[in-house]
């Protein structure tokens, strides 16, 4: 069963009013993965992911006392992280965006089978390229929700659009995503194509996508 989300305004408030360090490794326990995924989403480097929300975290931390005017804290550590692997990027040569999606991860144990690995691995190179022929703020506008879990609201705020352009850019990916994974699941039949859906849904981590195709 998954964990309820904490009020991590209230978690924020009492890092900031009253140097809560355990509310400081709540909130850190539950924005961690994410924002290193988030990171790795520009750096391409899952090392310098870590170390660069860590060093966000650190920051957020130091300057505790003077952060409460955050209102929103989740968007905030997006919008920081953003900026922090930005200022890597600008020290360090180009680099190009990889793929966030863990092919192993939600799978369960009895599913492990050599067939189901390899063709979640090939479905899992096939998705990765679908979403990288998108036009470049659609896919990452998916990225953000479909594999970051990022609202709407959150996003716009994140890439300085309106949430109605997020949603156009969502439903412009899903549809693009639609007409090319398609195929993969219509040359199969019965249980191999059900089971080829299966997969596709868990890669891209919604339910909703199952309407589309």
């Amino acid at each position: 069963m998954k964990a309820a989300k904490p009020d991590l305004v209230v978690l924020w408030n009492k890092i900031c009013l009253e140097s809560d360090i355990s509310a400081f490794e709540q909130l850190y326990r539950f924005l961690y993965t994410r924002l290193i995924k988030f990171s790795v989403y520009y750096v391409s480097d899952k090392q310098a992911a870590e170390d660069l929300v860590a060093e966000v975290f650190i920051k957020c931390w130091e300057n505790r006392l003077t952060g409460t005017h955050i209102l929103n804290p989740e968007s905030y550590f997006f919008i920081a992280v953003k900026n922090q692997s930005l200022k890597y990027l600008k020290k360090n040569s180009s680099v190009t965006f990889i793929d966030l999606v863990d092919v192993d991860e939600d799978v369960s144990a009895t599913a492990h089978t050599p067939q189901y690995i390899l063709e979640t691995k090939e479905l899992h190179k096939q998705l990765n390229l679908a979403i990288e022929s998108l036009a470049p703020q659609a896919r990452e506008v998916f990225r953000l929700i479909k594999e970051s879990g990022m609202k709407y609201k959150e996003v716009a705020e994140l890439l300085n659009i309106s949430p109605r352009t997020v949603q156009t850019q969502l439903f412009r990916a899903i549809a693009k995503l639609r007409l090319v994974l398609r195929p993969l699941v219509e040359m199969e039949s019965g249980e191999n194509r059900s089971g080829k859906i299966i997969s596709l849904l868990m890669l891209l981590g919604t339910l909703t996508f199952l309407y589309y195709l």
